[in-house]
């Protein structure tokens, strides 16, 4: 059984110093992040979001088939770590719980640390649940067609 998580840890803990729980808690279940990108080639590099989701996404719970495993069988998975969110938060969308704290921003009133209801991404509508088209179904040719804005 893991620690209790200390309570509104995000608002007094740096990144760097939060449990292996309290860290994986501030994750909100939108699965925004597991939807595949485009970066322009040419500065200033802008990310171009898509609602083609990663074949290891679930539609349904917004969450890794294969969390434990994901970068071994997704090699280009970004995985987040106090040290490379720094790095890696052009890549997460605006709203992940990550980059804002790494910004010095709040979370939103909608996450579930707030609400204490796991699904209230959801119900909110800041998720990605049965809003995706595998990875799978989609020709690399034709990812311009499945970007979105930032976001949604």
């Amino acid at each position: 059984m893991s620690a209790p998580l200390r309570p509104r840890f995000w608002e007094r803990v740096p990144l760097a110093e939060m449990t292996g729980p309290e860290w994986e808690a501030l994750c909100d279940g939108c699965g925004k992040c597991c939807m595949l990108k485009m970066e322009d080639e040419e500065p200033p590099h802008e990310i171009a979001f898509t609602t083609i989701a990663c074949r290891l996404f679930d539609e349904k719970t917004c969450r890794c088939t294969s969390y434990a495993l994901r970068s071994t069988l997704v090699p280009t998975c970004i995985r987040l770590t106090p040290e490379s969110i720094v790095e890696s938060r052009h890549w997460m969308p605006s709203t992940c719980a990550y980059r804002l704290l790494a910004d010095g921003d709040r979370l939103p009133d909608w996450h579930p640390l707030l609400t204490g209801d796991a699904n209230s991404v959801h119900g909110s509508g800041n998720s990605m649940q049965d809003r995706t088209v595998p990875e799978y179904e989609v020709d690399e040719d034709d990812w311009y067609d499945y970007v979105v804005e930032e976001g949604h």
